[in-house]
């Protein structure tokens, strides 16, 4: 494949950054802390070097904006009172406003540039610490938490907190250092004048109290309404053969429809709150605005103030009105924001990681097992596993037979490290699988599931998956041992055809088989296979198992099959039931035996 050329960028994380982020979070939460603001500090650790000298080249460039009316005023009063020398006045005022104007370009570059290095270094981090944390944590974990819901937080809640930062450190910025001025500015020329700009804080902050709970409560349920509608969508997609292979397209868009309804009518509720508490507060300043204007216009007809100081005051409060209204507006973006920091905590914060810290590294791996006395269950109510004992030597092959439910496929996950027993001990090649980094064991095993996985690339790149370099000799033998050679041979673009969405443009054992040959170029010491040949039809069958009675010879083996014909060269056959082994022993003999396996074979006769 031809590589492309890098290009250089100023934004840069790496593991360290994500590690970072991570933690960033798990100390906030452990601490139980519910500043939301100092959250968003915290993510930015790192870069405030770049927040430092980006406000200042904001506060240069907006500078104008508080100045503008300072000149103004002075204009209009050296217009007011004709004198000599005015005119050469007014040039040199309006001179140094224009060079300050002109200098906003090159400030406002410099500011975005600093500013959008941090932010966009803060957002990609954030995204990478999650997609870092989903892969620690848990099978548990993921089987509880909708794909969909995890969609939305790595998407939508990182861009809402994203749109909080842009919000925090340029918007509410500009809003404070301009009422900081306008007001010191009235300070110090007029008391009065200030005591009276100084009354409109209270009024904010009562309309700010008064709106607050309700936004924040409308912003959670609108945002676990996406959250629930994602998932739903990801689960409708992934159904619609079976939806329209059963007539079912009315049921399916019903339900939607009032999925979206019920979304509609909570963002509905999260709309009327947001205006109305912005037309509250804008009506509140309005009038206020109106009342300056009668105080400042009658101080300057008794003469307490000059006319130019009439417009000095207006615009000042003119522009306090404005920046409290815009800081007002922001609220319900920053609810959003906040919301979205919680939302994303709830993955980073997760506690339920597997833990490889400390633990032994195997280089190697000789592939004995043994189950001692395992108990394992999802809920205390119902036991899965019930004093399991099974011991596997070195290249065997053991197939798990039994009911629906009798443990097989909890085994399968414990021996690959994904579920921990409740009680007991499972011993790999001596070791407790608990004192085991399991990420070194697994480098030793292949597993093919009963349901092939596959993602939207070439066959060659879902046959290579996390291989760093391999030779066409090693997969072509793959291939070949897979029995896929004629039918990649069949295919115009032959190893580099492109699967489809979950491999969705090859039949289901043509999915299989490339999910086979994926665990054969591997060549693991333990193979793991789950009703592997299950979606094959029988002349493939037989091809695959030839392959797979090659592949599994002088190597560890686990098998969960309920096709019982296929399982006849198992050195080991152990029936389950109820959680535990009730027979165990060869084909022959268990068919000797006449026993739970005997009669399972003669059903299937």
């Amino acid at each position: 494949m031809r590589k492309q050329k890098q290009q250089k960028t100023h934004l840069h994380f790496n593991d360290n950054e994500l590690l970072r982020q991570e933690k960033n979070f798990i100390s906030y939460y452990a601490d139980g802390n519910k500043n939301s603001i100092l959250l968003l500090l915290k993510l930015y650790n790192g870069h405030y070097v770049k927040l430092i000298f980006s406000a200042i080249f904001f506060l240069i460039k907006g500078s104008p904006s508080w100045v503008i009316p300072m000149v103004t005023s002075y204009v209009i009063d050296l217009v007011a009172a004709p004198a000599p020398g005015n005119v050469s006045k007014m040039i040199y005022a309006l001179g140094g406003l224009a060079i300050l104007v002109a200098i906003n370009l090159p400030t406002h570059y410099i500011h975005t540039k600093l500013f959008s290095i941090a932010r966009r270094s803060v957002e990609a981090g954030l995204r990478g610490a999650m997609i870092r944390k989903l892969q620690q944590l848990s099978i548990s974990f993921h089987k509880e938490m909708q794909s969909g819901r995890i969609q939305s937080k790595v998407m939508r809640d990182v861009e809402a907190i994203e749109a909080l930062s842009s919000q925090v450190f340029t918007s509410v910025l500009d809003i404070v250092t301009n009422l900081v001025i306008s007001l010191s500015v009235i300070l110090v020329t007029n008391r009065i004048v200030f005591i009276f700009f100084v009354l409109c804080t209270p009024v904010a902050a009562l309309t700010v109290v008064a709106f607050r709970k309700k936004m924040r409560k409308n912003n959670t349920n609108f945002r676990k309404g996406i959250e629930q509608t994602s998932a739903e969508v990801l689960d409708m997609v992934e159904l619609i053969p079976v939806t329209r292979a059963h007539a079912l397209e009315e049921n399916e868009i019903k339900k939607f429809t009032n999925q979206l309804n019920m979304v509609a009518e909570k963002g509905y509720k999260l709309d009327i709150v947001q205006q109305v508490f912005g037309a509250s507060s804008w009506v509140i300043f309005q009038f206020f605005q109106i009342l300056c204007l009668g105080v400042t216009a009658y101080m300057a007809y008794t003469g307490d103030i000059t006319v130019g100081e009439v417009a000095l005051y207006q615009t000042y409060f003119t522009n306090i009105v404005n920046r409290i209204s815009a800081l007002v507006g922001l609220l319900p973006t920053i609810s959003k924001g906040t919301e979205s920091l919680v939302s994303v905590g709830e993955i980073l914060s997760a506690n339920d990681i597997e833990d490889n810290s400390g633990k032994k590294v195997l280089k190697d791996l000789e592939g004995e097992f043994e189950f001692r006395d395992i108990c394992f269950s999802y809920t205390p109510e119902k036991q899965i596993l019930n004093h399991f004992n099974l011991k596997v030597e070195k290249g065997q092959t053991i197939a798990l037979v039994g009911e629906s439910g009798a443990g097989k496929s909890t085994v399968l996950n414990m021996v690959i490290g994904f579920n921990k027993a409740t009680s007991g001990d499972i011993l790999i090649d001596g070791n407790n699988i608990s004192d085991i980094d399991l990420r070194s064991y697994r480098r030793h095993i292949a597993v093919v599931p009963q349901t092939s996985v596959l993602f939207s690339g070439t066959i060659r790149d879902n046959i290579t998956y996390g291989l760093p370099s391999v030779n066409k000799k090693q997969l072509d033998a793959a291939v070949k041992a897979a029995n896929l050679t004629s039918f990649i041979e069949s295919l115009p673009n032959g190893l580099d055809t492109i699967v489809g969405e979950h491999g969705g443009k090859l039949s289901g054992g043509q999915r299989q088989r490339i999910s086979i040959a994926r665990a054969i170029i591997r060549n693991p010491k333990v193979i793991i296979l789950d009703e592997a040949t299950s979606a094959l039809d029988s002349v493939s069958e037989k091809e695959i198992q030839d392959a797979i009675d090659n592949l599994t010879r002088e190597r560890t083996t686990f098998i969960v099959a309920h096709r019982l014909s296929t399982i006849r060269n198992a050195d080991r056959i152990a029936v389950m039931r109820d959680g535990h082994c009730t027979e165990y022993g060869t084909f022959e003999e268990l068919m000797a035996l006449k026993g739970e396996f005997y009669e399972m074979k003669k059903l299937q006769s």
